[in-house]
Protein backbone atom coordinates (compact mmCIF):
# COMPACT_ATOMS: atom_id res chain seq x y z
CA UNK A 1 0.00 0.00 0.00
CA UNK A 2 1.15 3.37 -0.51
CA UNK A 3 0.93 5.74 2.19
CA UNK A 4 -0.29 9.12 1.03
CA UNK A 5 2.59 11.94 2.31
CA UNK A 6 1.77 15.41 4.73
CA UNK A 7 0.61 17.90 4.23
CA UNK A 8 -2.73 16.73 4.24
CA UNK A 9 -6.34 18.04 3.69
CA UNK A 10 -7.74 16.27 6.65
CA UNK A 11 -5.26 16.03 9.93
CA UNK A 12 -5.48 16.30 13.51
CA UNK A 13 -3.50 17.62 16.20
CA UNK A 14 -2.50 13.99 18.03
CA UNK A 15 -4.27 13.62 21.34
CA UNK A 16 -7.52 10.99 22.05
CA UNK A 17 -9.52 11.06 25.00
CA UNK A 18 -7.69 8.03 27.30
CA UNK A 19 -9.60 4.45 26.81
CA UNK A 20 -10.89 3.04 30.09
CA UNK A 21 -8.89 0.44 30.32
CA UNK A 22 -5.80 2.48 29.85
CA UNK A 23 -7.48 4.42 32.50
CA UNK A 24 -8.03 1.70 35.42
CA UNK A 25 -4.25 0.72 34.28
CA UNK A 26 -2.41 3.64 34.70
CA UNK A 27 -4.45 4.11 38.38
CA UNK A 28 -3.24 0.47 39.49
CA UNK A 29 -0.04 1.11 38.29
CA UNK A 30 1.32 5.03 39.05
CA UNK A 31 -1.23 5.28 42.20
CA UNK A 32 -2.08 1.77 43.70
CA UNK A 33 0.86 0.30 42.50
CA UNK A 34 -0.47 -3.18 42.28
CA UNK A 35 0.43 -3.95 38.41
CA UNK A 36 3.96 -3.92 36.92
CA UNK A 37 5.35 -1.79 34.12
CA UNK A 38 5.04 -4.78 31.58
CA UNK A 39 1.53 -5.34 32.50
CA UNK A 40 0.78 -1.25 31.89
CA UNK A 41 2.46 -1.34 28.68
CA UNK A 42 0.54 -4.25 27.69
CA UNK A 43 -2.59 -2.48 28.19
CA UNK A 44 -1.77 0.81 26.53
CA UNK A 45 -0.41 -1.80 23.31
CA UNK A 46 -3.56 -2.71 23.03
CA UNK A 47 -5.41 0.18 23.18
CA UNK A 48 -3.12 2.11 21.06
CA UNK A 49 -4.04 -0.71 18.08
CA UNK A 50 -7.49 0.05 18.82
CA UNK A 51 -7.11 3.74 18.20
CA UNK A 52 -5.22 3.41 15.13
CA UNK A 53 -7.77 1.25 14.14
CA UNK A 54 -10.29 3.93 14.67
CA UNK A 55 -8.56 6.53 13.06
CA UNK A 56 -7.77 4.86 9.93
CA UNK A 57 -11.58 3.48 9.68
CA UNK A 58 -12.82 6.80 10.12
CA UNK A 59 -10.60 7.48 6.34
CA UNK A 60 -7.38 9.84 7.92
CA UNK A 61 -4.26 9.38 6.40
CA UNK A 62 -2.43 9.97 9.24
CA UNK A 63 -2.75 8.60 12.70
CA UNK A 64 -1.07 8.95 16.34
CA UNK A 65 -1.06 7.04 19.23
CA UNK A 66 -3.74 9.56 21.19
CA UNK A 67 -0.84 9.84 23.96
CA UNK A 68 -1.94 7.13 25.05
CA UNK A 69 1.43 6.82 27.04
CA UNK A 70 1.12 10.13 28.58
CA UNK A 71 -0.34 12.08 31.53
CA UNK A 72 0.46 15.50 30.12
CA UNK A 73 1.17 16.21 26.68
CA UNK A 74 3.87 18.34 27.14
CA UNK A 75 5.63 17.30 30.87
CA UNK A 76 5.94 14.05 30.28
CA UNK A 77 8.13 14.42 27.16
CA UNK A 78 9.96 17.34 29.10
CA UNK A 79 10.94 15.55 31.97
CA UNK A 80 12.50 12.75 29.93
CA UNK A 81 15.32 15.28 28.52
CA UNK A 82 18.22 14.97 30.13
CA UNK A 83 18.85 18.09 32.54
CA UNK A 84 15.13 18.64 32.74
CA UNK A 85 13.20 16.84 35.83
CA UNK A 86 9.42 17.48 36.75
CA UNK A 87 8.93 18.31 40.49
CA UNK A 88 5.46 18.19 42.30
CA UNK A 89 4.62 21.60 44.54
CA UNK A 90 1.59 22.72 46.26
CA UNK A 91 0.20 25.10 43.33
CA UNK A 92 -1.00 24.46 40.01
CA UNK A 93 -1.35 26.20 36.63
CA UNK A 94 -4.68 28.50 36.88
CA UNK A 95 -6.73 28.01 33.77
CA UNK A 96 -10.23 29.01 33.27
CA UNK A 97 -12.19 27.60 36.85
CA UNK A 98 -9.57 24.75 37.30
CA UNK A 99 -6.32 24.24 37.88
CA UNK A 100 -3.61 21.67 36.67
CA UNK A 101 -1.82 19.40 38.56
CA UNK A 102 1.07 20.99 40.23
CA UNK A 103 4.20 19.66 38.24
CA UNK A 104 6.63 22.03 37.68
CA UNK A 105 9.50 21.87 35.21
CA UNK A 106 13.06 22.30 36.61
CA UNK A 107 16.46 22.65 34.75
CA UNK A 108 19.05 21.14 37.35
CA UNK A 109 21.45 20.37 34.44
CA UNK A 110 23.05 21.42 30.71
CA UNK A 111 20.33 19.91 28.12
CA UNK A 112 20.39 17.47 25.94
CA UNK A 113 18.34 14.82 23.94
CA UNK A 114 19.14 10.83 25.34
CA UNK A 115 19.73 8.72 22.67
CA UNK A 116 17.07 6.17 24.95
CA UNK A 117 14.00 9.14 24.77
CA UNK A 118 11.04 6.79 25.50
CA UNK A 119 8.96 8.33 22.78
CA UNK A 120 11.29 7.49 20.15
CA UNK A 121 9.96 3.58 20.90
CA UNK A 122 6.44 5.49 20.96
CA UNK A 123 6.68 6.28 17.56
CA UNK A 124 8.16 3.03 16.18
CA UNK A 125 4.90 1.34 18.07
CA UNK A 126 2.62 3.49 15.89
CA UNK A 127 4.44 2.81 12.34
CA UNK A 128 4.31 -0.84 13.28
CA UNK A 129 0.61 -0.83 13.66
CA UNK A 130 -0.41 1.44 10.89
CA UNK A 131 -1.49 1.42 7.36
CA UNK A 132 -1.00 4.99 7.01
CA UNK A 133 1.04 7.65 7.89
CA UNK A 134 2.40 7.60 11.70
CA UNK A 135 2.84 10.71 13.37
CA UNK A 136 3.70 11.42 16.45
CA UNK A 137 3.16 15.26 18.70
CA UNK A 138 5.78 16.40 20.87
CA UNK A 139 6.23 20.03 22.58
CA UNK A 140 7.91 22.57 21.27
CA UNK A 141 11.20 23.89 22.25
CA UNK A 142 9.22 27.23 23.23
CA UNK A 143 7.81 24.91 25.79
CA UNK A 144 10.85 24.37 28.13
CA UNK A 145 11.39 27.60 28.76
CA UNK A 146 7.86 29.41 29.00
CA UNK A 147 6.25 26.62 31.16
CA UNK A 148 10.00 26.73 33.50
CA UNK A 149 9.98 29.53 35.73
CA UNK A 150 13.21 31.78 36.03
CA UNK A 151 14.33 30.49 39.64
CA UNK A 152 13.65 26.97 38.68
CA UNK A 153 16.45 27.52 35.83
CA UNK A 154 19.88 26.81 37.97
CA UNK A 155 23.06 26.14 35.61
CA UNK A 156 24.94 29.21 36.30
CA UNK A 157 25.24 29.23 32.05
CA UNK A 158 21.33 29.52 31.77
CA UNK A 159 21.19 32.46 33.48
CA UNK A 160 21.94 34.04 30.00
CA UNK A 161 18.78 33.19 28.21
CA UNK A 162 20.52 32.97 24.80
CA UNK A 163 22.86 30.62 26.44
CA UNK A 164 19.43 27.94 27.05
CA UNK A 165 18.16 29.31 23.91
CA UNK A 166 20.72 27.55 21.61
CA UNK A 167 21.28 24.75 24.16
CA UNK A 168 17.38 24.29 23.76
CA UNK A 169 17.33 24.43 20.26
CA UNK A 170 20.13 22.04 19.69
CA UNK A 171 18.56 19.85 22.02
CA UNK A 172 15.86 19.46 19.84
CA UNK A 173 17.68 19.26 16.01
CA UNK A 174 19.39 16.40 17.88
CA UNK A 175 15.23 15.11 18.56
CA UNK A 176 14.40 15.58 14.92
CA UNK A 177 17.34 13.67 13.80
CA UNK A 178 16.20 10.69 15.97
CA UNK A 179 13.10 10.37 15.42
CA UNK A 180 13.98 10.90 11.86
CA UNK A 181 16.40 7.56 12.28
CA UNK A 182 13.49 5.73 13.57
CA UNK A 183 11.64 6.09 10.57
CA UNK A 184 9.55 9.70 11.77
CA UNK A 185 8.79 11.42 8.67
CA UNK A 186 5.58 13.57 9.95
CA UNK A 187 7.12 14.88 13.27
CA UNK A 188 4.94 17.43 14.96
CA UNK A 189 5.92 20.28 17.37
CA UNK A 190 2.76 21.41 19.64
CA UNK A 191 4.60 25.16 20.39
CA UNK A 192 1.77 26.83 21.98
CA UNK A 193 3.10 29.43 23.35
CA UNK A 194 2.93 31.96 20.40
CA UNK A 195 -0.44 32.59 21.03
CA UNK A 196 -0.12 32.78 24.80
CA UNK A 197 2.14 35.73 23.77
CA UNK A 198 -0.66 37.47 22.18
CA UNK A 199 -2.58 37.59 25.46
CA UNK A 200 -2.32 40.97 27.20
CA UNK A 201 -1.64 38.78 30.67
CA UNK A 202 0.38 36.16 29.90
CA UNK A 203 2.30 39.36 28.20
CA UNK A 204 1.94 41.19 31.58
CA UNK A 205 2.93 38.35 33.72
CA UNK A 206 6.80 37.17 31.49
CA UNK A 207 7.43 41.48 31.39
CA UNK A 208 7.18 41.54 35.27
CA UNK A 209 9.14 38.38 35.44
CA UNK A 210 11.56 40.97 33.43
CA UNK A 211 10.88 39.28 29.63
CA UNK A 212 10.02 41.50 27.04
CA UNK A 213 6.77 39.29 25.15
CA UNK A 214 7.72 40.46 21.70
CA UNK A 215 11.55 39.37 22.40
CA UNK A 216 10.56 35.76 23.52
CA UNK A 217 8.17 35.81 20.34
CA UNK A 218 11.45 36.19 18.07
CA UNK A 219 13.66 34.21 19.94
CA UNK A 220 10.85 31.21 19.73
CA UNK A 221 10.74 31.45 16.23
CA UNK A 222 14.40 31.37 16.36
CA UNK A 223 14.48 28.48 17.92
CA UNK A 224 12.11 26.46 16.28
CA UNK A 225 13.64 27.72 12.74
CA UNK A 226 16.91 26.31 14.33
CA UNK A 227 15.77 22.78 15.57
CA UNK A 228 14.14 21.93 12.26
CA UNK A 229 16.63 23.81 9.65
CA UNK A 230 18.82 20.35 8.60
CA UNK A 231 16.07 18.16 8.62
CA UNK A 232 16.31 16.12 5.67
CA UNK A 233 13.92 16.46 2.61
CA UNK A 234 11.65 13.92 3.32
CA UNK A 235 10.65 15.00 6.87
CA UNK A 236 7.38 17.04 7.31
CA UNK A 237 7.35 19.16 10.59
CA UNK A 238 3.93 20.59 11.88
CA UNK A 239 3.60 23.15 14.51
CA UNK A 240 -0.06 23.20 16.35
CA UNK A 241 -0.93 26.46 18.59
CA UNK A 242 -3.66 27.34 20.67
CA UNK A 243 -4.72 28.68 24.05
CA UNK A 244 -4.48 25.94 26.62
CA UNK A 245 -7.05 22.73 26.79
CA UNK A 246 -7.46 21.18 30.42
CA UNK A 247 -10.99 19.67 30.89
CA UNK A 248 -12.79 21.56 28.01
CA UNK A 249 -11.04 24.72 29.41
CA UNK A 250 -8.36 27.46 28.40
CA UNK A 251 -5.61 29.74 29.53
CA UNK A 252 -5.23 32.11 27.33
CA UNK A 253 -7.01 34.85 24.42
CA UNK A 254 -5.84 36.82 22.20
CA UNK A 255 -5.68 37.17 18.06
CA UNK A 256 -2.19 35.47 16.29
CA UNK A 257 -1.62 39.12 14.98
CA UNK A 258 1.52 40.04 17.03
CA UNK A 259 3.20 36.77 16.48
CA UNK A 260 2.09 35.70 13.05
CA UNK A 261 5.14 36.97 11.11
CA UNK A 262 7.26 35.01 12.99
CA UNK A 263 5.37 31.99 13.24
CA UNK A 264 5.45 31.87 9.28
CA UNK A 265 8.97 32.74 9.91
CA UNK A 266 9.64 29.58 11.30
CA UNK A 267 10.20 26.92 8.42
CA UNK A 268 7.64 24.91 9.55
CA UNK A 269 5.41 22.87 6.87
CA UNK A 270 2.04 22.64 8.44
CA UNK A 271 0.00 25.17 10.97
CA UNK A 272 -2.34 23.52 13.20
CA UNK A 273 -3.99 26.97 13.99
CA UNK A 274 -6.88 27.12 17.04
CA UNK A 275 -9.98 29.31 15.33
CA UNK A 276 -12.82 27.43 16.88
CA UNK A 277 -13.60 30.63 18.91
CA UNK A 278 -13.52 34.30 19.16
CA UNK A 279 -10.91 33.66 21.50
CA UNK A 280 -8.64 33.14 18.46
CA UNK A 281 -9.15 36.36 17.28
CA UNK A 282 -10.15 36.92 13.21
CA UNK A 283 -8.11 35.36 10.43
CA UNK A 284 -6.53 37.96 9.22
CA UNK A 285 -3.07 36.60 10.22
CA UNK A 286 -3.25 34.07 7.38
CA UNK A 287 -2.61 37.25 4.77
CA UNK A 288 0.97 36.79 6.43
CA UNK A 289 1.40 33.16 5.33
CA UNK A 290 4.00 32.93 2.84
CA UNK A 291 2.63 32.23 -1.04
CA UNK A 292 4.12 28.21 -1.90
CA UNK A 293 3.74 24.63 -0.14
CA UNK A 294 3.28 25.78 3.30
CA UNK A 295 -0.12 25.28 4.87
CA UNK A 296 -2.45 26.24 7.45
CA UNK A 297 -5.06 23.77 9.14
CA UNK A 298 -7.32 26.16 11.07
CA UNK A 299 -8.89 24.77 13.52
CA UNK A 300 -12.55 25.35 13.16
CA UNK A 301 -14.07 21.95 14.84
CA UNK A 302 -13.69 22.66 18.59
CA UNK A 303 -12.67 19.47 20.84
CA UNK A 304 -13.78 21.01 23.78
CA UNK A 305 -17.88 20.75 23.53
CA UNK A 306 -19.68 17.68 21.42
CA UNK A 307 -21.98 20.24 19.90
CA UNK A 308 -21.05 19.14 15.81
CA UNK A 309 -20.77 21.83 13.29
CA UNK A 310 -22.53 21.99 9.98
CA UNK A 311 -20.28 21.52 6.52
CA UNK A 312 -22.21 24.60 5.52
CA UNK A 313 -20.80 27.09 8.14
CA UNK A 314 -17.42 25.11 8.02
CA UNK A 315 -17.53 25.94 3.98
CA UNK A 316 -18.39 29.75 4.91
CA UNK A 317 -15.50 29.95 7.05
CA UNK A 318 -13.04 28.65 4.87
CA UNK A 319 -14.39 30.81 2.22
CA UNK A 320 -13.78 33.45 4.77
CA UNK A 321 -9.99 32.99 5.41
CA UNK A 322 -9.52 32.16 1.35
CA UNK A 323 -10.05 36.31 1.47
CA UNK A 324 -6.55 36.01 3.15
CA UNK A 325 -4.28 33.22 1.57
CA UNK A 326 -5.08 30.45 -1.34
CA UNK A 327 -7.87 27.78 -0.75
CA UNK A 328 -5.22 25.60 -1.63
CA UNK A 329 -2.91 26.67 0.96
CA UNK A 330 -5.59 24.98 3.47
CA UNK A 331 -6.76 22.36 5.37
CA UNK A 332 -8.46 21.51 8.33
CA UNK A 333 -7.93 19.79 11.77
CA UNK A 334 -9.58 20.22 15.19
CA UNK A 335 -8.80 23.38 17.30
CA UNK A 336 -6.85 20.95 19.59
CA UNK A 337 -6.57 17.40 20.86
CA UNK A 338 -8.86 15.63 22.78
CA UNK A 339 -7.28 15.10 25.58
CA UNK A 340 -3.93 17.52 26.27
CA UNK A 341 -4.15 15.99 29.57
CA UNK A 342 -4.88 12.16 31.20
CA UNK A 343 -7.90 13.80 31.66
CA UNK A 344 -9.76 14.61 28.91
CA UNK A 345 -12.38 17.10 27.70
CA UNK A 346 -15.74 17.08 28.64
CA UNK A 347 -17.22 14.93 25.97
CA UNK A 348 -17.56 11.42 25.05
CA UNK A 349 -15.48 8.88 22.63
CA UNK A 350 -18.68 9.04 20.56
CA UNK A 351 -18.18 12.37 20.31
CA UNK A 352 -15.15 12.86 19.68
CA UNK A 353 -15.28 9.61 16.74
CA UNK A 354 -18.03 12.16 15.29
CA UNK A 355 -15.58 15.39 15.36
CA UNK A 356 -12.96 13.30 13.27
CA UNK A 357 -15.23 11.73 11.37
CA UNK A 358 -16.64 15.72 10.49
CA UNK A 359 -12.89 16.42 9.49
CA UNK A 360 -12.62 14.30 7.17
CA UNK A 361 -16.25 14.90 5.57
CA UNK A 362 -15.56 18.61 5.76
CA UNK A 363 -12.15 17.37 3.83
CA UNK A 364 -13.84 15.61 0.80
CA UNK A 365 -16.33 18.29 0.87
CA UNK A 366 -14.23 21.40 -0.51
CA UNK A 367 -11.14 19.90 -1.63
CA UNK A 368 -12.49 16.33 -3.12
CA UNK A 369 -10.44 14.32 -0.94
CA UNK A 370 -8.16 13.49 2.26
CA UNK A 371 -4.81 13.68 0.89
CA UNK A 372 -4.82 16.41 -2.31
Amino acid sequence: MTVAKPPYRADHVGSLLRPEPVKQARKSFYEDKSISADELKAVEDAAIVDLIKMQEEIGLPVVTDGEARRSFWHYDFMGMLTGLDLEERDEGVQFAGVKLRPIFPTINAKLDFPSDHPMIEHFKFVADNTKVMPKISIPGPSCCHFRTAVEDIHPAEYKDPQTLFADLAATYAKAVQAFYDAGCRYLQMDDIFFAYLCDPKHREAKAAAGQDPDWLIDRYAWMMREAIKDRPDDMTIGMHMCRGNFRSTHAAEGAYDLAAEAIFSTGVDIFFMEYDTDRAGGLEALKLLPKGKQRVLPGFITTKTAELESIDWLKAKFEEASQYCDIDQLGIAPQCGFASTEEGNAITYDDQRRKLELVVNTAEAIWGGVAS
